[in-house]
């Protein structure tokens, strides 16, 4: 007996695991969502916040890290329609972010650099080799982080649904620092999906969130899929925890997924539920159509969930590519050893797996950070599911 791909006794083994988290007080509650062909299982353990009511299915999560894949899905399209260029400069349309030099060191002044060897393309942004990101290490080692924090272009703190600032003075502020590494050279995190996020308002001529609404979350029918939760809709947004003393400890995100902000993060600004991001692996993971409703080409899903990076960006990249490949806004997984596929993690306690070999999509929702453990849970959770595979 199977339910959706899965042997009846590898689902209960799931539901025992996940189930023993939420006893042990370790996330107060999940949701899960699976699928293997048109087959779907969703499942929602616990509760909202500790000896709370129940976790609905169709609870708001806050997906930060998990925006990335689909900015770079709308770069795609706008590729495939000619308005971007994979290997154009992004200083056709960003022109704030034209000609800037690199830092001669990366630990060194701000003003000691050497002129770039070539321009930012859009395919640097896609896949993180644009000059841009984040060095883990305190600002105080670093000038260049310095710099960044006292121009406010980075977030202190939990993941933040965008900057404080309209995406021109954020960009102008950018284009007043050096890139930290040559175009094309080094994989690092993050700043690339909200610069790209810009680029495709400014290509689309409209806002990053209107297109995303109508060229993606629309046709796929993500109807929660959003940068900001409508004030009918606030009390399914699962509260953010923290850990402190053993003890889960409620985060005040201070209200900003609660309405609209100058800046629609591309990197980290959505909020999704498990079945609306379901449906948006399984477009990837069927050539980028879902239900006869084509998304992007064929050929642009496979260029986006293959690895682009060099074996030395994978190795300098750091803990947090950890190894792993990188495509266009996605890690790739191509460790014999481990899961296959492709698919990302947000920094709230969500994650998702496409596995084409397996027909498998995936999705996790909880709001622990991973640091408090929601590592744990997640690393749970896939082993349970693919010892719950069956054929």
């Amino acid at each position: 007996m199977s339910e959706a791909g899965f042997s009846e006794t590898g689902l209960k083994r799931l539901r025992e695991t996940m189930t023993g988290f939420a006893d042990a007080g370790t996330v107060p509650g999940l949701v899960l969502a699976l699928s293997r062909g048109e087959n779907v299982v969703v499942e929602a353990i616990g509760c909202r916040t500790p000896g709370g009511p129940p976790i609905e299915p169709d609870a708001i999560f806050r997906i930060t890290s998990m925006t990335r894949p689909v900015t770079a899905v709308a770069a795609l399209q706008l590729v495939s329609t000619g308005r971007l260029g994979l290997d154009e400069p992004v200083g056709r349309l960003l022109p704030e972010l034209a000609g800037r030099p690199v830092l001669r060191q990366l630990a060194g002044p701000v003003e000691d650099t050497v002129p770039a060897r070539r321009p930012v393309s859009v395919r640097d942004l896609l896949t993180f080799r644009g000059g841009f990101g984040m060095i883990l290490a305190p600002p105080s080692e670093y000038p260049i982080l310095a710099a960044e924090q006292a121009l406010e272009l980075r977030s202190v703190g939990p993941p933040a649904p965008g900057p404080a600032m309209e995406p021109g003075e954020w960009l102008r502020r950018m284009g007043t620092l050096p890139l930290m590494d040559q175009p094309g050279t080094q994989w690092r995190y993050a700043t690339s999906s909200q610069i790209l996020g810009v680029l495709v308002s400014r290509a689309a001529g409209q806002s990053l969130e209107s297109y995303c609404a109508e060229r993606i979350f629309e046709p796929l029918g993500m109807t929660d899929t959003a940068f900001w939760v409508p004030d009918g809709e606030l009390t399914r947004l699962v509260p953010a925890f923290d850990q402190a003393g053993g003890a889960l400890v409620p985060v005040d995100d201070g209200g900003q997924w609660a309405g609209p902000r100058p800046f629609a993060d591309g990197g980290a600004g959505l909020v999704s539920t498990v079945a609306d991001y379901l449906a948006f692996g399984r477009m990837l993971l069927g050539g980028g159509a879902l239900h006869g409703t084509r998304v992007l080409a064929p050929e642009w899903v496979a260029a986006m969930t293959t690895n682009q990076l060099t074996d030395e960006q994978r190795a300098t990249a750091g803990p947090i590519l950890d190894g792993r490949g990188w495509g266009f806004g996605v890690s790739v997984l191509d460790d014999p050893a481990g899961p296959q596929g492709y698919g990302w993690s947000g920094g709230y306690g969500t994650s998702w797996l496409n596995d084409p070999a397996a027909g498998l999509t995936g999705v996790l929702g909880t709001q622990l950070f991973a640091s408090a453990g929601g590592a744990d849970v997640e690393a749970a959770f896939w082993t349970a599911v693919y010892e719950a595979l069956e054929g």
